[in-house]
């Protein structure tokens, strides 16, 4: 018992000694001038400590938590020696010195530890900015190359929509002419088609009689409808089959053949002779029975004489010469090349040119054929009787019809296409 007691003496001795070193001036004389502790007292520091201890970080627990443990170890060897009341006062301050310097170091060790972990932190976040910046970039790059594809397919998906919806309007055009019609429709698209094919006939060929039959086609078949709504197109179809009946009738294919049967008089026309003028009357001399005129009677039967043999007279004004059979020739072909331009004429409806061309043929005629032969007179004849004739006519510039029968067919037959949805049933 002597021996523990001298070790457990030793022990706080040392621990005194090693306390008192650590210890400022201020700390030994407060010390020395307090009184000797009370058990209660030391309880007290005891708690005190604890709770200073309990305030540090996490961190520092381990450190604390082995301060706390020495701190104790050391009091109940102070607790367990039944020393004195000096033994206990040196005992406490120790004790206290201790948890500051202890306090202080974990202070100083928990400010280093946070020091470090903070640039390490920094760095951490600095690496993290880069990475990032650089994550940015490629995000950058990889949405303009996105952009760009979706902005290609969206393209083609357009074009291909486009085609899609061609295709849909023609297969709705294809059902609504299925289904869906009335039983006598068929006669309201035929009753279409005749009024298309005369304002075709009427425009492009000028051929108003077939123009007015088609239309009265057309009528009959709207009349086999025996349909009140359709009152409009037969007023429209009455008016136009009026203004057709009102425009002058021309006989194109009478005047065709006829300048065309010319033609081929041409090349038997006779020519006409060389025109002469008329000769002066010439005085006949007579041989007188008077021997003093027998110088005059001399040359009166000389010239008697002569005149059996050349004659000469006198004539005033020009003579128009006979065309050789290379001019007759040109004649003919000029003459058919002016009745051609005639018969042209005649389908374009160019009545100043068909007039002109008829005008010279008939010139020609009278110039260079025989007028007093028949052939001659009734070609010039029928010549002046086809330049009266007029070749032009007033058409009308539009059938009233025509709109507003499309429109009935466009009502009828293709308003009935409903649009097809284009969201899927959910069911």
């Amino acid at each position: 018992m002597t021996d523990k007691k001298t070790n457990n003496d030793n022990a706080a001795t040392n621990n005194q000694a090693a306390g008192s070193k650590t210890t400022n001036k201020q700390g030994q004389s407060s010390a020395k001038a307090q009184a000797p502790q009370t058990s209660t007292q030391r309880e007290a520091a005891k708690a005190e400590a604890n709770k200073t201890a309990s305030t540090v970080s996490s961190s520092a627990a381990p450190k604390a938590t082995e301060a706390k443990t020495e701190t104790n170890t050391t009091e109940k060897k102070a607790t367990a020696k039944p020393a004195t009341p000096p033994a206990e006062k040196k005992s406490g301050s120790k004790t206290g010195a201790i948890a500051i310097a202890l306090v202080i170091a974990l202070g100083a060790g928990l400010y280093y530890h946070g020091h470090q972990q903070g640039l390490a932190q920094e760095a951490q976040i600095t690496a993290l900015q880069q990475q990032i910046a650089n994550i940015t970039n490629q995000v950058q790059t990889s949405q303009k190359e996105t952009i760009g594809q979706v902005d290609q397919s969206l393209q083609r998906t357009q074009v291909v929509i486009e085609q899609q919806d061609k295709s849909i309007s023609s297969l709705q055009l294809a059902l609504s002419e299925m289904e869906g019609r009335r039983p006598n429709d068929w006669l309201l698209a035929e009753a279409d088609y005749l009024i298309k094919m005369a304002g075709r006939k009427l425009w492009l060929e000028h051929d108003v009689i077939s123009s007015t039959t088609l239309l009265e086609s057309a009528d009959h078949r709207i009349a086999e409808l025996n349909d009140p709504s359709l009152r409009n197109v037969r007023k429209a179809m009455s008016n136009d089959i009026t203004s057709l009946k009102a425009v002058a009738r021309i006989d194109r294919d009478g005047l065709v053949l006829r300048l065309t049967s010319l033609q081929e008089q041409v090349a038997i026309l006779p020519l006409a002779n060389a025109i002469i003028p008329e000769a002066e009357a010439v005085e006949e001399n007579a041989v007188s029975t008077s021997v003093d005129d027998w110088q005059t009677n001399l040359k009166t039967s000389l010239k008697n004489f002569s005149e059996h043999f050349v004659t000469y007279r006198q004539r005033d004004g020009s003579v128009i010469p006979l065309l050789s059979p290379k001019q007759d020739f040109y004649l003919q072909e000029n003459i058919k090349s002016k009745l051609e331009t005639a018969i042209r004429s005649v389908y374009r409806e160019q009545g100043e040119v068909y007039a002109t061309s008829l005008t010279m043929a008939k010139e020609w005629a009278e110039q260079f054929y025989n007028l007093d032969d028949p052939a001659t007179q009734s070609f010039i004849n029928t010549l002046d009787q086809l330049a009266k004739e007029n070749i032009e006519a007033s058409y009308p510039d539009r059938l009233q019809s025509q709109p507003i029968i499309s429109d009935l067919i466009n009502e009828r037959l293709r308003g009935k296409v409903k649009p097809l949805s284009s969201e899927e049933n959910p069911a």
